[in-house]
């Protein structure tokens, strides 16, 4: 028997439900939850609401024609890389985690982050429009490359193997066995863990060195809010990891996570090398002022460390301290102030209306 798109079960205690693989959900209220956190998250996320056409492009456009060869391939190959990942994100957590999701705070959450995806999406593709003079030529090219979908494939296959083992246990449970499923969501969250926490950040770094030179700042802005939405993925995802860890109880689970404790930390491995064979590759041409192969090595293992701790991982890595420390004003991007006329808002919210006037607020005003 299939699964419902809404349970009409009266005695259904959602605050006693496990995170997935329990009752069908009903009624999406967000009073008493079992794990607040995750509400606390989505408002966060909702918070941060921003539309890409609210930065300007214009000097953009002409510090791009600007550019030498070398910092205009470095910038155009994390674009389309960036363009790739968020494809896949703008629908893997809802295609992959929302079937089996059985705590309304989490479904909030999840549905919100695929919505934030997309809106990095359609950023990716302002900055293309505005910046190349023929897009497709940008576009036209990401299906096809070895080394971009090399780097997307972990992803992809991780995702499609949950899918793909969810639609037959959405069909008949007892064909499924509860190990291999559950082994498969484990591996789903913590790809998706190391996705959102560690494979933007070269191409993170790239675009906030540029604007670091005072080049490009508009795009660098926009990837500064995208980072900041990804920060926020990564705990939704660190979460839910270490509430299986810690509070869950779940047997099975608990099973798969000691069991694949060597193969995660080598998905972290991969995971690393493959970021670095991408900066090796981006700088193959020639370096940047501020970066460089090596630095954007250290700065790899650096993230790593920081996100294997953050999911209960002994840090394996030499780099303990941050070589790019700029970075972390980019990615604290609430602490940045740009004038408006430079890289900020050239449309304005209409209409807005203020829903809490008193009767006698205007009391005392006289035309």
């Amino acid at each position: 028997m299939g699964r419902s798109v809404f349970n009409t079960s009266k005695d259904l205690d959602f605050t006693k439900q496990p995170m997935f693989f329990g009752e069908d959900l009903q009624v999406q209220q967000y009073s008493d939850m079992k794990y607040p956190i995750f509400d606390k998250l989505n408002q966060q996320q909702l918070g941060y609401f921003w539309r890409p056409e609210e930065v300007s492009l214009q000097k953009d456009r002409n510090d791009y024609t600007e550019l030498s060869e070398q910092q205009k391939f470095i910038f155009t190959a994390n674009l389309k890389y960036q363009t790739m990942l968020d494809s896949v994100q703008g629908r893997g957590p809802c295609l992959a985690f929302l079937p089996f999701v059985s705590l309304p705070e989490i479904e909030g959450c999840i549905v919100t982050w695929d919505f934030i995806e997309t809106i990095h999406s359609r950023s990716y593709t302002y900055i293309i429009k505005n910046l190349y003079s023929q897009p497709s030529d940008v576009f036209d090219t990401i299906i096809g490359d070895e080394k971009i979908e090399r780097r997307a494939k972990t992803i992809t296959e991780t995702y499609d193997d949950l899918i793909n083992t969810g639609y037959k246990w959405h069909l008949d449970k007892s064909k499924v066995d509860e190990y291999d499923i559950k082994k498969k969501l484990w591996k789903a969250l913590v790809t998706v863990n190391i996705l959102e926490g560690l494979r933007f950040y070269v191409s993170f770094a790239c675009s906030f060195a540029f604007g670091e030179l005072k080049l490009l700042e508009g795009s660098a802005k926009i990837i500064s809010f995208i980072a900041r939405d990804e920060s926020q993925h990564l705990a939704m995802s660190q979460r839910i990891i270490n509430n299986y860890r810690e509070y869950e109880n779940d047997k099975v689970m608990n099973k798969v996570i000691k069991d694949s404790e060597k193969e995660v930390y080598k998905m972290y491995d991969e995971a690393v090398q493959e970021e670095k064979r991408w900066a090796t590759y981006l700088f193959s041409k020639g370096a940047m002022i501020g970066l460089s192969e090596k630095l954007l090595h250290q700065f790899v293992e650096y993230m790593a460390n920081r996100r294997m701790k953050g999911i209960g991982l002994e840090p394996r890595y030499e780099q303990k301290t941050n070589p790019l420390p700029w970075v972390d004003h980019w990615l604290n991007s609430k602490s940045m102030q740009n004038a408006p006329q430079e890289t900020e808002i050239e449309s304005y919210v209409i209409g807005g209306i203020k829903q809490d006037v008193k009767k006698d607020q205007f009391k005392k005003f006289k035309l």
